[in-house]
This record gives C-alpha cells, structure tokens and sequence, in this order.
C-alpha cells in the first residue's frame, strides 16, 4: 500500500509539471513596436475563438440533426456565451461578418422558442454562421 501511495503522489506531481509545461507552448506577443508585428492580435485571436465558435456551431447542428432540440439549444446558448466575448471586436474588424452573425442568432433563437421548431430553417442558419464565422479575417 505505502508503494501504491508513492506512485499516485509521483503521478500527480508528473501531471501538474506537464500541464505547467503546456502554458509556455504560447509566447506571447513580443513587445516590440506596434509596426513591428502588424495584425498579431488579430492571428492569436482566429487560433483561439474562431474554432470554438464553430466547433460549437458544429455541435448545435448534430443535434439538431439527430431531432434533440433540447440538446441543441443549450449547444447554441454555449455558442451565444462565447459569441460575447469576441463580438465587440469583430464588430470592428468584419462589420458585415458580424451582423451576418447575429441576423443568423436571432433566426435561430427565434425558431427555438418555437414549440416546434423547423429544423431545416435552423440548419440552414447554423451553416450560415459556420461559413460565416470561417470567412473572419
């Protein structure tokens, strides 16, 4: 037993030094001149929230897809909460992109209330804002 506990405690520390280790993957953006390294911003955030917005865009539309309107509702509440946090600035930076986006969330927040809604209106909404949030710059 005492050997089991040295190895769970050897495990554990193992696990915390190569989840620390993960965090320096990402060096963040040089302090140098802003004419220097134009447009960083800019690529850091499209790796970041760009596929989650459309991984969870991707989720909603299977269940969709599967009939579990239930399911994809609280998918695409998921979506709309990560939404807030990028939209302010791509307002900015895409302007028509963003109100693509949210013409294409109050669709389909509007066919959810719905005590039925239609499926076919929902994902032809969902593939708009996939394409939509793919086309970002």
């Amino acid at each position: 037993m005492a050997r089991f506990n040295q190895i769970l405690v050897l495990s554990a520390l193992s696990l915390l030094t190569l989840a620390g280790c993960d965090i320096f993957q990402e060096a963040p953006t040089p302090k140098t001149s802003s004419s220097a390294v134009p447009g960083t911003a800019v690529k850091t955030d499209k790796a970041i929230k760009y596929p989650e917005l459309s991984g969870l865009v991707f989720y909603t539309k299977k269940a969709v897809e599967a009939d579990n309107f239930p399911k994809a509702k609280t998918e695409f509440v998921k979506f709309e909460n990560a939404w807030k946090k990028v939209e302010n600035g791509m307002k900015t930076k895409a302007p028509t992109g963003y109100n693509a986006v949210k013409e294409a969330t109050a669709k389909v927040t509007a066919e959810f209330k719905k005590s039925e809604p239609s499926k076919d209106k929902v994902l032809a909404q969902l593939d708009l804002l996939d394409k939509t949030i793919k086309a970002f710059p």
